[in-house]
């Protein structure tokens, strides 16, 4: 059943759907997926051709837009779009501390948590596009995620594409997880450099709040044991449009004075447990590594061995010398299923992910070398979360893959100037530019 409503402008259908929980079993357990489908309103009784976006992640569900907010007014000029809930997320059949017990214990959660990549979202999507098309391929719009899941659909599925647009997701195709990583934190570095060449009061800043932090125990609210690492993670907010600028907000005013001296605000707390708690998309931390799981190495916690390389990143010796505290960004930890009340139960699961050595190829070079599908990327340059020259490389890898390289947008471009950015890929694509 299908039920239908307007937002100004819009008209949105509930679309659900029943899908193999493991594709290579199809009379096997099923799935739920959830997603929603927009039309313009004055568009709504037209035959128009079929945009499916796929959001960054993972373990994100689609964008919930109010009317034609961002990029979605301008693809509701072309298509009628569906915003896809990958499986795991949002309304589709949820993945969490919750639900994972019902497989049983940790080794059955890790196994089934190893059907929730790029490749089986691909035959989601495969699964579904007959009922939503009638059978007619259609344009697939991949943000950061999305886009790896884009460039998996162009390996293993290009019959079902007729363009593919990518936003900030263009991954190597055969970096390990160590590759990724160590190409990461000059990044991050940077941007932190940057954030403190805007806002200079946030060096003592951020150095006030971590000492606190190594000398106290402090619990959030919700329960969340907010250690210096923990704060140090919040630099993933840097990797957005306006992410410095939310930094530098949450820490203008952190502590207040009380009977027993300076404590860390009610306030900024609040703040801090909503921007670092996982209850709300799981999926990411359990899965953010085995995303770049391709062969028989494991992952085995990447980002917090490759961390090692790069001692400034520590923050008691930063602060036993004078030198500026460093963020993190976009970086899974073990501490992290320590810390976090929604990722405490799912602590074994994710080591024997972190273990596991029988990742299979989520993309095809060969294939996508004679790719026959029209397809446009926007390359954020310097993007935090996705190394440019690996995505460069990949551009390369291709065929016929067109390229946006821009310093005008972070890595949420697609958010920040959706029309813009659809804009230029799309005339990429129709050969206009």
């Amino acid at each position: 059943m299908t039920v239908s409503y307007r937002q100004p402008g819009v008209v949105l259908t509930d679309r659900r759907f029943t899908v193999p929980l493991d594709h290579d079993n199809p009379s096997g357990e099923t799935i739920e997926l959830y997603a929603r489908e927009a039309v313009a309103s004055d568009k709504s009784g037209q035959d128009l051709p079929w945009l499916l976006y796929l959001q960054g992640g993972p373990g994100f569900g689609a964008n919930r837009f109010i009317g034609k907010q961002a990029w979605l007014g301008r693809a509701l000029e072309d298509y009628r779009v569906l915003l896809l809930d990958q499986r795991g997320t949002g309304h589709s059949t949820p993945v969490n501390r919750q639900t994972l017990p019902l497989r049983g214990g940790p080794a059955a959660q890790a196994g089934h948590l190893t059907r929730f990549r790029a490749d089986s979202i691909v035959r989601d999507c495969e699964a579904i596009r007959p009922e939503v098309t009638g059978g007619a391929p259609w344009t697939v719009l991949g943000q950061s995620f999305g886009g790896f899941c884009t460039v998996a659909y162009l390996s293993t599925a290009p019959e079902g594409l007729d363009t593919a647009l990518i936003t900030g997701g263009l991954p190597s195709l055969d970096a390990h997880a160590d590759d990724v990583y160590r190409a990461a934190y000059p990044r991050i570095e940077r941007k932190v450099a940057a954030h403190y060449a805007r806002y200079p009061q946030d060096v003592e800043r951020a150095r006030r709040i971590a000492d606190h932090l190594l000398a106290h125990d402090v619990v959030l609210p919700n329960g969340y044991r907010f250690t210096v690492e923990a704060f140090q993670s919040l630099g993933i907010m840097l990797g957005g449009g306006e992410g410095s600028h939310r930094l530098h907000h949450l820490l203008e005013d952190a502590f207040v004075r009380t009977p027993a001296g300076p404590e860390l605000s009610d306030a900024f707390q609040e703040q801090a447990q909503g921007l670092l708690s996982y209850a709300g998309h799981p999926l990411y931390a359990l899965v953010h590594e085995a995303i770049y799981g391709q062969d028989a190495r494991p992952t085995a916690w990447s980002a917090e061995r490759v961390r090692a390389e790069f001692p400034r990143f520590d923050a008691a010796k930063t602060l036993a010398g004078d030198e500026p505290l460093l963020f993190t960004g976009e970086t899974i930890h073990p501490w992290m299923f320590d810390n976090d009340p929604a990722l405490r139960p799912l602590r074994e699961t994710a080591e024997l992910l972190a273990a596991r050595t029988d990742w299979t190829p989520l993309y095809d070079p060969a294939r996508l070398a004679v790719n026959e599908v029209p397809v446009a990327a926007a390359v954020y340059h310097d993007d935090m979360y996705v190394d440019t020259a690996h995505a460069l490389t990949t551009a390369r890898t291709v065929r016929g893959l067109r390229t946006w390289v821009t310093d005008e947008f972070e890595h949420d471009g697609l958010r920040a100037g959706g029309p813009r950015v659809l804009d230029r890929l799309l005339a990429l694509v129709r050969d206009e530019v």
